[in-house]
């Protein structure tokens, strides 16, 4: 079951969210394609963060749709390129936004060693078993110095209530342990908070209900909708939470400053 509730979630939400964005129209496209993965503020932080500027190559791995990184090109004039091992959300990200799309997987990236300037990870790493691997392939694409942005969901502590199938949440300690074994030196990092402005959050529930209306019958449907539940008992429950986190990648026997511990 595992493999269909992720396909559900990850691919065919992705076809679906591109076909009721072309019905109401391109201003949707982004909020939508950032549903459940990031808020303008979360981006505007990491963006900030991560000092993006016009021209800089960013990565975005595990991109989906594309929300994240269409919103960087908007915004900062970023050169995106997304890596996404889901086929149907690939299609979705170059039918959204036109945006150069490898379908790949992150613990092997076809990029040369130190090609890209800037790279974002956000949502994905909680999805992966392997998480050592597939920082250290984004380590290894990334130019020495540079940014990256990641939004991951932690868990708090023991974990009580049922994850969403195919997610294994680490705890913060945890995670600061794997961005250290990649390479990464974290920089700074703060718990999301701010909710999305009205607007915003509007245009992607008015394309989740267009969503609904067609497939609610479908059974890929009814598996998305129960991840997207057992991910709101966790937050009820405070079992889980998101951080921001920027990290700076470090040459290969670089000295890494002491971990940071939450805030």
């Amino acid at each position: 079951m595992t493999a269909s509730a992720m396909v559900a979630e990850f691919d065919d939400v992705a076809g679906w969210t591109a076909d009721a964005v072309e019905q109401l129209g391109e201003r949707h496209a982004i909020p939508a394609a950032c549903r459940g993965s990031a808020s303008p503020a979360a981006l505007a932080w990491l963006a900030e963060a991560c000092d993006l500027s016009p021209g800089v190559r960013l990565l975005d791995v595990g991109a989906g749709a594309g929300g994240p990184a269409a919103w960087a090109a908007e915004r900062f004039g970023v050169r995106p390129i997304l890596l996404e091992p889901m086929p149907t959300a690939c299609r979705a990200a170059t039918r959204l936004f036109g945006l150069p799309v490898i379908a790949g997987d992150g613990r092997r990236i076809p990029l040369r060693t130190g090609s890209a300037d800037a790279a974002w990870c956000l949502g994905m790493l909680c999805t992966v078993q392997d998480k050592a691997t597939v920082l250290s392939e984004i380590h290894r694409v990334l130019r020495p110095g540079a940014s990256l942005g990641l939004l991951v969901v932690v868990a708090r502590g023991p974990q009580l209530l049922p994850a969403p199938d195919g997610n294994h949440f680490p705890t913060q300690r945890e995670l600061l342990a794997l961005l250290a074994g990649a390479g990464f030196e974290v920089v700074e990092q703060t718990e999301q908070t701010s909710q999305a402005p009205l607007s915003w959050s509007r245009r992607a529930e008015q394309v989740a209900a267009v969503v609904a209306t067609r497939h609610r019958a479908d059974p890929a449907y009814a598996l998305a909708a129960h991840q997207g539940e057992r991910f709101t008992r966790l937050f009820a429950a405070d079992q889980i939470t998101v951080r921001l986190v920027h990290a700076v990648s470090r040459p290969a026997g670089h000295p890494l400053n002491p971990r940071m511990e939450e805030r």
